[in-house]
């Protein structure tokens, strides 16, 4: 209950905040980030390389599926033939080739989200500069990201659009 009398003095507090800020003029927009990343040059570029990431990756898990299908097919065929020796050898061998498949996909997994999310944070922080810059010189007070915290927005204060022209531009600089 105390969180919730906190949490509605701060709404209160912001939405007074806004309505004096509003009677002095002051100019509010918004990106939708997502959209910007998924539409930019920067973000089209990274989304390639790690298409072309993930198909390479994609080539070698399938390869090595393939082997160890191969392996369990002949170890199911053989296992009444062989000796328990040599038996318990190919189970041992399977179960280590399995092991090394299982540990190579969670690295080519991490790998991808890693290279993600480097990508992602470039170019999130060469959009920042674009849209600080934007504010600035349009006289923007704020200019906030678009979340799923925003119940209503008004699509006129929408400058996506307008900072992905900026910055594809200036990236081609």
């Amino acid at each position: 209950m105390k969180r919730f009398v906190t949490t509605a003095a701060i709404v209160g507090s912001l939405i007074l905040a806004s309505v004096a800020f509003g009677a002095e003029g002051g100019k509010l927009g918004y990106i939708d980030m997502q959209k910007a990343l998924n539409l930019s040059e920067s973000g089209k570029e990274a989304k390639e390389q790690l298409a072309a990431k993930v198909k390479k990756y994609q080539d070698e898990i399938n390869a090595k599926q393939e082997e160890l299908k191969k392996l369990k097919d002949e170890l199911e065929k053989q296992s009444v033939l062989l000796a328990e020796a040599a038996r318990s050898n190919k189970e041992k061998d399977y179960q280590q080739k399995l092991k090394e498949f299982q540990r190579f996909t969670k690295d080519a997994q991490d790998e991808l989200q890693t290279k993600d999310e480097e990508f992602t944070k470039k170019i999130i922080e060469d959009m920042e500069k674009v849209i600080q810059d934007y504010g600035r010189k349009n006289g923007y007070s704020f200019i906030f990201i678009r979340n799923e915290g925003m119940i209503y927005v008004d699509d006129k204060a929408d400058v996506t659009d307008e900072i992905l022209k900026i910055f594809n531009t200036s990236r081609k600089k």
